[in-house]
């Protein structure tokens, strides 16, 4: 199911170019389409957290996979932009919804061992990343976009339909039973919120839109168009051993720090890549990035998850989840509008990672002064 919700988002990366030339439009409107994408995986996710105060997580996960189906059916025989993004949207609705009911679930199922459980549920994330690009490369020409994102369609319903029987099957925790006020846990957990979205927000969102132009920027930088793509399933290939093993790091590390150690390393890799031009150097940094980037992400899930209690928890992960992502869906149309109003990819991205670095002293400052919190509120 993860494989399948995150392949929905990522798809559209390695398609931006083909849609521009399908449709006839500029950067900044195929930037926007991306951007509806993470918007709409965004938006449902405190709603989200209210339905769980309401409905098991199970059957969050199984809505989110029938609307999977029909939004990936729809997005396919788009025949307009507007037609288009309303599909996008709704493909990235489904992914945000089924995010913040399956990581407490699998948090839940799995509490002694919080880290290795996130980083193996988000390494089958990570690997629809990487496939993805690879998956668009061979089936372009045979299939075209339509074909791409239908298939994307037919394997919803095939492990929606799997996903029912096994949970029909199975013996599923009831440690939300308790999780039944979703403003309650704002008061009580907002400290932790709002560091977890100090951390990860301005990141997703330099993130968000760096990864959605990546093959554009390295066209930009000389390369050809295959190589550069072949560059973005390098950068989401890098990340399956970032989830794997900073998920396990998480379980015996302090979270703040190691938080910050991430968050300063890549903007220190983004700052390299705007200065590197050979393709050896491009593959070094691409390498790297993407494997730093991506330790943030199990990081973070950890930090809030294992924190948490079992009252507050899906709540506030909701929440913490919802406003950091409506601060990083905007990441692409920001870039993409840049980019027409004549900007170089090196300028917007050498600036952001100057705002990545006053973001990181500032925490550190906050951090070295007991001023962020380390936990959750417990009693």
């Amino acid at each position: 199911m993860v494989f399948l919700v995150n392949f929905a988002r990522v798809v559209f990366a390695p398609l931006l170019e083909p849609l521009k030339d399908a449709f006839t439009v500029g950067d900044a409107t195929v930037g926007l389409i991306a951007t509806l994408v993470w918007l709409g995986s965004a938006l449902p996710r405190i709603p989200t957290g209210y339905l769980l105060t309401r409905v098991p997580r199970h059957y969050v996960v199984l809505g989110t996979g029938v609307l999977l189906t029909g939004s990936a059916a729809f997005t396919a025989v788009a025949d307009s932009i507007p037609m288009l993004g309303a599909g996008a949207f709704l493909m990235g609705v489904s992914s945000g919804a089924y995010f913040i009911a399956a990581n407490p679930l699998v948090s839940e199922l799995y509490p002694e061992r919080v880290g290795r459980a996130i980083g193996i549920h988000g390494t089958a994330s990570q690997l629809a990343a990487v496939a993805a690009p690879l998956f668009v490369g061979a089936m372009l020409a045979p299939i075209g976009w339509r074909g791409v994102v239908g298939f994307v369609g037919v394997m919803a319903a095939v492990t929606t339909a799997v996903f029912f029987v096994i949970a029909r099957r199975t013996a599923l925790p009831d440690a939300g039973s308790a999780d039944r006020d979703l403003w309650a846990a704002f008061r009580r957990q907002w400290p932790i919120i709002l560091s977890g979205v100090a951390i990860i927000g301005a990141t997703g969102f330099v993130w968000n839109g760096l990864f959605n132009f990546y093959p554009t920027y390295l066209q930009a930088k000389g390369l050809e168009p295959s190589t550069a793509r072949t560059m973005l399933t390098v950068v989401f290939a890098a990340g399956v051993p970032a989830f794997w093993l900073t998920g396990r790091l998480a379980d015996r590390l302090p979270h703040v720090p190691l938080m910050l150690s991430i968050l300063g390393a890549f903007a220190a890799c983004l700052l390299a890549m705007t200065a590197v031009q050979s393709l050896a150097a491009i593959v070094v940094v691409t390498i790297v990035l993407g494997y730093v980037i991506h330790c943030l992400f199990p990081a973070l899930d950890t930090y809030m998850l294992d924190s948490l209690p079992d009252e507050n928890r899906a709540s506030a992960y909701a929440l913490y989840s919802g406003i950091m992502m409506v601060v990083q869906a905007s990441g692409s149309s920001v870039v993409g509008a840049l980019r027409d109003a004549g900007f170089a990819f090196n300028d917007v991205f050498r600036a952001f990672s100057v705002a990545l670095f006053v973001i990181f002293a500032v925490l550190l400052v906050l951090h070295r002064s007991n001023r962020l919190p380390t936990g959750a509120v417990t009693s």
